[in-house]
């Protein structure tokens, strides 16, 4: 005997929607405490689960030698997911989706007082989907190609909604999704699976001043190696420090980190290749390394212009642009 178990969960913010195949021995719906119900699923056996309410509002759930009685609510009191109008969509591959997630999540920030820093700016133009967030200190944009004729959106999305998202797609790039743009909610549906989000309300930053800043200096270094110099610095900052790295750039081709903290100090160079002048910047090693950690490229292009003017990561295509806010230092001590 065949079926369908159709599992919902909807805090009327953000609401996730599959279905799975199951033995139906006979309909109906129940509403669960979803915390409780996920910790006794993932804790079972991997094996066969059944699930059988009871006459006093209660399920059973069997797994192997494992049995659990939970108390449930009518099923009819259940919040479902609201029907999205799909007059907008773009379809974008799992993996596509998931990479450009991990690499602007982290600018996001967490002050529910600033709610619009809350949340991803979701742009589509020009058939690209251009994805953008900022916690006022730092901005990550992402930029990529879609397939086929796209239409024009600009949206903002909570980044907690996909925050979970990426939680939950798991396919490649020959696995698709589509996202549907209506009103004031959003979804993203897959296999069995939709997830369905309201928008935030209001206008994005304008950041394109920014974007578009010139520069005088332009290093390029091998990633790798410079992540290690970071990774070594932040071993002398304590967890409530928030002392900066300084970086120099010196005719001489090389780049030097300096750190000076109660716990100690360091100074390490490497190699780079440089176009323009000298430069002395204070920069938050913890930015730097969350944006370094997410691009793909063996060296890295970094672009600054003096000691108050941010630092900007891109590759030539700016597929890619981070934009680091300096830290205020004074630059008349390091210059030996």
């Amino acid at each position: 005997m065949g079926g369908e178990l159709r599992l919902i969960a909807n805090n009327l913010e953000l609401g996730i929607e599959t279905t799975i195949e199951a033995t139906i021995l006979e309909e109906g719906q129940v509403a669960l405490e979803a915390k409780l119900f996920m910790d006794i699923i993932r804790s079972l056996p991997d094996s066969e689960v059944d699930l059988e309410t009871t006459s006093d509002i209660r399920v059973e759930i069997h797994c192997e030698k494992a049995r659990f009685t939970i108390p449930c609510r009518n099923g009819d009191e259940f919040s479902l997911l609201p029907d999205i109008e799909k007059e907008k969509s773009i379809q974008i591959s799992q993996l596509a989706l998931r990479d450009v997630i991990r690499q602007t999540i982290f600018s996001i920030s967490d002050n529910e007082n600033a709610k619009m820093m809350t949340g991803v700016s979701f742009e589509v133009k020009d058939d690209q989907l251009i994805v953008i967030t900022l916690d006022g200190h730092r901005i990550s944009r992402r930029k990529i190609a879609l397939r086929g004729i796209n239409p024009d959106v600009n949206v903002v999305v909570p980044g907690k909604t996909l925050q979970e998202l990426s939680k939950i797609i798991t396919g490649g790039a020959d696995d698709l999704v589509d996202i549907y743009f209506s009103g004031q909610h959003l979804q993203f549906e897959y296999d069995r699976t939709r997830v369905v989000s309201r928008i935030l309300e209001g206008e994005y930053f304008k950041i394109a001043t920014m974007m578009s800043m010139g520069h005088s200096l332009k290093v390029t270094a091998n990633k790798k190696e410079l992540m290690g110099i970071i990774d070594r610095a932040r071993l002398l900052i304590q967890e409530t420090d928030k002392k900066p790295i300084v970086v120099s750039v010196k005719n001489d081709g090389n780049l030097y980190v300096r750190l000076d903290t109660n716990l100690g100090s360091m100074k390490e160079e490497m190699e780079i290749t440089k176009e323009g002048d000298e430069i002395i910047i204070g920069l938050n090693p913890k930015f730097i390394m969350d944006a370094l950690r997410v691009i793909d490229d063996d060296d890295v292009s970094i672009y600054m212009t003096d000691s108050k003017n941010p630092c900007m990561i891109k590759n030539d295509n700016e597929d890619y642009v981070y934009i680091i806010l300096p830290i205020t230092i004074n630059t008349d001590i390091y210059h030996n």
